[in-house]
C-alpha cells in the first residue's frame, strides 16, 4: 500500500519531471494553517490522543457521512446521541466497521488523507481491512501512548509554524491563556468567531446576545452592540488572533443607515425579527464587521453557501455537523455590492471568500477578486478539498485572478493527523499545475519556482497577516 512517489502528478512524463522539482522545493516548507477548528485544550494539556476510533472516526464527518449513506448507523460507529441513548462505546468494534467498509473511500481524498496518515505518522504501509483491522489498532494504540504521538510532539514533527483555532465570541479563551503562559514555543492562535452573536435565527441566540453584553458591559442598544463586538475583537487579539470567520447561509450583505441599522437591531433584541428581517441582521453584520477590520485590522472571512442539516431527522437524533450540510447556489455579485460599496476599494482590507458552488469561481469570485482590492479568494474549500477540486480552482481563476488574488491553502479541518496530508495534496495538486503552464510554455521553470514556494506558504503567512 505505500504511498506512491509520484501521486497527483501528471502521467505525461515530461511534465511529470517538471512537478517533481517543483514539489521537492517545497515539500519541507513550513506549515501555515491559518484557518481550522483543532481544539486549543489539546495544545494547552497535551495529553495522549484517545483511541484509534475516536482519533480518526467518530468526529470525523467526511467518515461517517460515507458510511452512512451505506445504511451504516451513526450510534454503532459512537456518535452521540441528544437523547443520551446509548451508543456503541468499544473502539475496536467500531475501527472493525470502518474497516469492512473501507473499500468506500477508493477514489476520495479521505482515503488518501488516512493512508498518508498512516504511513507518515505510524509507519504503516498494509491497506486497512478486515483482515488487517486488529494489527493496525494494535500498533495505533500503542504508539498514540507515546510521548512522542501527544500534540506539542506532533505540531513540530509535522513542521507546523502557526496554527489557528476557530472561537466562539464568547469563548473565554482560557486554553489560549494556558498555551501562552506554558512557555512552549508552538505558536496557536484564536480566530473570532461571531456567528452565535450575529445570527437571531441560532438556537439560544437571545442568552447569547445578553452574555456578549454582559461580558463586555455593554448596554443593550445598537451602539452597545457594536461597541461590544469590538471588545471582544481585542480581547481576541490580544491573544494573537489576526482574523475573523464568518459562516453564514447566503454572501448577503446590507449598508443600512446607523438609524434603520438600530431599528433593525431593536427587533431583534426583542425576539421580534422575522426570517427576512434576520437576514437583513446578519447582511449588516456583515459590513459592520468589515468596517471594525478596517480599524483594526482583522482579516475577515466568509464562508457562505451551506445548506446546514438538510436530514431533518438526523439532526433531531444526533445534532448538527453530522455530515448532512449540503452546498446550494450562492450569489455574490449582487449579495456582496453593499459591502463592497462601503470599502471594497480598501487595500488594507482584506476579505477571503470562500465558496461551496463551483460554478461561482469563474462567473463571479475571480472577476470579484481580480478587481476589488479588498478582496481575495479562498482556497478550495470542503467538498472540494480534493485533488480535482483543487485542479478545478486553479483553472477557473488564475486567468481572471491571477494568483496573488488568492491566499494559498488551508486545512479547514477538526482532524489534527490530516493536517500535513492535506497540505502536502495541496502542495502536489498546485505543483502539477504549475509544471503544466511551463509544458505549455506560459511560464519559465524559474517562475514556477517561484509560485510554489508562494502557494505552499507565502501567499497564507501574508494574507493572515501572520
Amino acid at each position: 500500500m505505500a504511498l506512491h512517489p509520484d501521486r497527483l502528478f501528471p502521467a505525461e512524463p515530461g511534465t511529470r519531471a517538471i512537478a517533481r522539482r517543483l514539489y521537492e522545493a517545497v515539500a519541507g516548507l513550513p506549515i501555515v494553517s491559518p484557518h481550522g477548528h483543532t481544539d486549543p485544550s489539546w495544545y494547552a494539556q497535551d495529553k495522549p490522543f484517545p483511541d484509534p476510533a475516536a482519533l480518526f472516526i467518530t468526529p470525523d464527518h467526511y467518515a461517517t457521512r460515507m458510511l452512512y449513506s451505506q445504511g451504516v448507523k451513526l450510534q454503532d460507529l459512537g456518535v452521540a446521541r441528544r437523547s443520551g441513548e446509548a451508543v456503541e462505546t468499544n473502539p475496536r468494534t467500531i475501527w472493525r466497521l470502518f474497516a469492512k467498509h473501507f473499500h468506500l473511500f477508493a477514489g476520495t481524498p479521505t482515503r488518501l488523507w488516512f493512508e498518508h496518515s498512516l504511513e507518515t505518522v505510524f509507519g504503516i504501509t498494509q491497506r486497512l481491512s478486515p483482515e488487517t483491522a486488529d494489527v493496525l489498532f494494535d500498533r495505533i494504540e500503542a504508539a498514540i501512548a507515546t510521548p512522542e504521538m501527544r500534540p506539542r510532539a506532533l505540531f513540530d514533527r509535522f513542521g507546523i509554524e502557526v496554527i489557528a483555532t476557530t472561537d466562539s465570541a464568547l469563548d473565554d479563551l482560557a486554553h489560549h491563556d494556558a498555551v501562552r503562559a506554558s512557555g512552549w514555543h508552538g505558536r496557536v492562535v484564536p480566530t473570532y468567531r461571531p456567528d452565535a452573536v450575529v445570527d437571531p435565527q441560532v438556537s439560544g441566540f437571545a442568552g447569547n446576545l445578553e452574555r456578549l453584553l454582559a461580558m463586555t458591559g455593554e448596554a443593550a442598544t445598537w451602539a452597545g452592540y457594536l461597541n461590544a463586538h469590538r471588545a471582544r475583537r481585542a480581547f481576541f487579539q490580544q491573544r494573537g488572533a489576526t482574523a475573523t470567520d464568518h459562516g453564514h447561509a447566503t454572501a448577503r450583505t446590507e449598508n443600512l443607515s446607523q438609524a434603520d441599522a438600530a431599528a433593525l437591531f431593536a427587533k431583534v433584541l426583542a425576539g421580534r425579527a422575522d426570517a427576512a428581517e434576520a437576514d437583513a441582521f446578519r447582511g449588516q453584520m456583515l459590513t459592520e464587521m468589515a468596517r471594525m477590520s478596517q480599524d483594526d485590522g482583522l482579516v475577515m472571512q466568509i464562508h457562505p453557501g451551506s445548506y446546514r442539516n438538510h436530514n431533518p431527522s438526523l439532526f433531531a437524533d444526533f445534532g448538527p455537523d453530522k455530515g448532512a450540510d449540503i452546498p446550494k447556489v450562492t450569489d455574490y455579485v449582487l449579495a456582496l455590492k453593499p459591502l463592497l460599496d462601503a470599502v471594497g476599494n480598501d487595500p488594507k482590507l482584506t476579505v477571503i471568500l470562500f465558496t461551496l458552488d463551483e460554478t461561482a469561481y469563474s462567473r463571479e469570485l475571480a472577476p470579484l477578486a481580480g478587481h476589488y482590492p479588498a478582496l481575495k479568494l479562498g482556497p478550495a474549500w470542503w467538498f472540494f478539498d480534493s485533488p480535482e477540486g483543487m485542479r478545478r480552482f486553479r483553472e477557473t481563476t488564475t486567468e481572471t485572478a491571477g494568483f496573488y488574488n488568492t491566499v494559498g491553502f488551508n486545512d479547514d479541518t477538526r482532524a489534527y493527523l490530516s493536517i500535513p496530508a492535506r497540505h502536502d495534496m495541496a502542495r502536489r495538486v498546485d505543483c502539477a499545475y504549475l509544471a503544466r503552464l511551463v509544458a505549455d510554455h506560459r511560464l519559465d521553470e524559474e517562475e514556477a519556482f517561484g509560485l510554489a514556494g508562494e502557494l505552499a506558504y507565502g501567499l497564507a503567512k501574508r494574507a493572515y497577516r501572520l
